[in-house]
């Protein structure tokens, strides 16, 4: 059953899933989304699965986003950092309320969402260890790289993406990879936008 609630000044959607103590997603949708936009991703890449998805909620000329940016592919660092210790504090206070355990969360973002949940991995690894990200660029360099010998992630990239330069989504592979993280990256025949090998290899990747 869905519930919605706010929590940690974020509004967010609550599934319980059928296996109690399989795997949590946070779901982070992209620029424009809401809490409802990748429900039906969650259930085609892990059916079982509990399933948390906030709403972002920094507004940008009225399309919702989990932080701020300056232009395109520009970050406002500061926000960024702000909004990422938000969000770390809502999944800390989520896992009270509905009892999950950090070691059982596994982030699922697109785009924006998938830059916050790097930026969450990059930041606070023991909290957050594992990500899905798709369409993703390195949200920032850390001046102290972070122990990430227990992280893991699936990075799923577009070759036509427009959006984000290639280069940005092998640095971000290669930053996590160096702070000790298994990092697999895979290029999709795509642009920004998601298709269905998206969701093969995620589903491929959570029963690895």
């Amino acid at each position: 059953m869905a519930t919605l609630s706010q929590l940690e000044g974020y509004d967010y959607r609550f599934e319980e899933g059928s296996d109690p103590k399989g795997p949590v997603l946070l779901l982070l949708h992209g620029t424009g989304g809401n809490e409802h936009d990748l429900i039906p991703l969650a259930r085609l890449v892990a059916p079982t699965s509990h399933v948390v998805s906030p709403r972002g909620n920094v507004s940008e000329n009225g399309a919702l986003r989990f932080f701020r940016r300056l232009a395109e592919g520009v970050f406002d660092m500061e926000d960024l950092a702000k909004r990422t210790a938000d969000l770390l504090r809502f999944l800390s206070a989520a896992g009270e309320r509905h009892s999950f355990p950090p070691d059982r969360v596994i982030a699922l973002g697109f785009s924006n969402g998938a830059n916050i949940a790097a930026s969450m991995m990059l930041t606070q690894p023991s909290q957050l260890r594992r990500g899905i990200l798709v369409r993703a660029m390195v949200p920032f360099e850390p001046a102290t790289p972070p122990m990430m010998d227990k992280s893991s992630a699936l990075i799923l990239a577009g070759k036509t993406d427009q959006m984000i330069p290639a280069t940005q989504t092998e640095r971000l592979a290669e930053l996590m990879r160096a702070c000790g993280a298994k990092v697999e990256l895979k290029w999709q025949d795509s642009g920004h936008t998601m298709i269905q090998p998206d969701v093969n290899d995620a589903r491929a990747w959570l029963k690895a």
